[in-house]
């Protein structure tokens, strides 16, 4: 009796592993990317997110950013933001760290945030989280050059971020 026992729980414990390493192994529809650049003031800026598609989708109505919403700014995990260096982000200071980085699309109007609470599964833990915001920046969005079908982070050496989201550019300086 006790070697059915153990033969029985031994052998839930196995599939229930297997199963999760699955899921855990399972490509995800938004692929993961990291952009790391060394800005010219020296700071490493370091941004990981994963890069959901359009698919022929409405931004703002099947697709996040939702209007006055906070959005992890990517898909899946919340987007991070790393900098090794104390830096200025649009003239205020960001202290060296890891940040979970969401927007807030108002118009025409961006609230960027980093969050000390960087491990998160996209926004929805934001709102418990919120104490926790390190720094707010509101900057304009513009109009993108070209369509982008995947968000889309870029770092310059001088320390412009720019991320691209179908006919949506951001902005931010960091230095």
């Amino acid at each position: 009796m006790k070697k059915l026992l153990l033969s029985l729980i031994t052998g839930v414990l196995f599939t229930t592993y297997s199963a999760n390493a699955q899921d855990k192994n399972k490509p995800r529809p938004s692929l993961p990317d990291t952009v790391k650049t060394t800005i010219s003031s020296g700071a490493t800026v370091e941004i990981d997110y994963s890069r959901p598609s359009v698919k022929g989708r409405t931004i703002g109505k099947d697709l996040e950013p939702m209007e006055g919403k906070v959005w992890r700014t990517g898909a899946n995990e919340a987007t991070s933001f790393v900098v090794d260096k104390a830096v200025k982000v649009d003239g205020k200071t960001l202290p060296a760290g890891k940040y979970a980085f969401f927007t807030i699309k108002n118009g025409n109007v961006w609230t960027l945030i980093f969050n000390k609470t960087w491990k998160t599964w996209g926004a929805f833990d934001y709102e418990k989280n919120k104490a926790e915001d390190a720094l707010k920046v509101d900057v304009k969005g513009a109009k993108a050059p070209s369509f982008a079908e995947k968000v889309t982070y870029t770092v310059a050496k001088d320390g412009k971020v720019s991320m691209l989201w179908g006919d949506y550019m951001v902005n931010f300086t960091v230095k």
